[in-house]
């Protein structure tokens, strides 16, 4: 017969060999729980929650999120006309910027030449109306036509057009107030 059962053999043969391993594991064990411990509490922890207390501290805590970042205006008052660059970079860019769904995108004179072939008129009335993907307005319906007139003339004139920004209307006259 041959001895291949015999392959799998411990590296520990006798007892004293075993009671020396299980002695060696027990140390290398201790030796790291000690340096572990020492290793944790050698750091000062100076300050650590010292200031949670602080007026200012608490005051930053319980401070409504909706303050942080954000301008409140006056919805009753009048409404102040944004620039081109403005609302591309607000509303168009999302499209305009990458050349989603067939837009085409800022600067590219190739793929403007057909639409501004097309004449100022029919380019603005395509932004305000839509057209195929893009939505009335780019989406936003708080755009006042101005603002997307302007939009208009600012990626077109980046593409090579050579529109005129548009006429701001004049305000709506207030009525007078009847004498008492």
């Amino acid at each position: 017969m041959s001895d291949a059962h015999n392959e799998h053999e411990s590296a520990i043969r006798t007892p004293k060999q075993l009671v020396v391993a299980v002695i060696g594991f027990f140390v290398v064990v201790i030796f790291g729980i000690i340096l572990l411990v020492k290793f944790v509490t050698t750091d000062k922890l100076t300050g650590a929650g010292s200031g949670s207390q602080e007026p200012d501290a608490i005051a930053a805590r319980i401070a409504p999120v909706a303050d942080d970042g954000y301008t409140l205006k006056d919805a009753s008052g009048p409404k102040v006309l944004q620039t081109g660059e403005a609302v591309y970079n607000v509303t168009c860019t999302a499209c305009h910027g990458s050349g989603a769904a067939g837009a085409p995108k800022f600067g590219d004179a190739a793929a403007w030449s057909g639409r501004l072939a097309q004449g100022y008129d029919t380019v603005l009335k395509h932004a305000i109306e839509g057209l195929r993907a893009m939505p009335a307005k780019g989406g936003n319906p708080d755009l006042d036509d101005v603002e997307v007139a302007r939009a208009v003339v600012y990626m077109a004139n980046a593409s090579g057009g050579k529109f005129k920004e548009p006429a701001v209307p004049a305000p709506a006259a207030a009525p007078a107030e009847p004498p008492k």
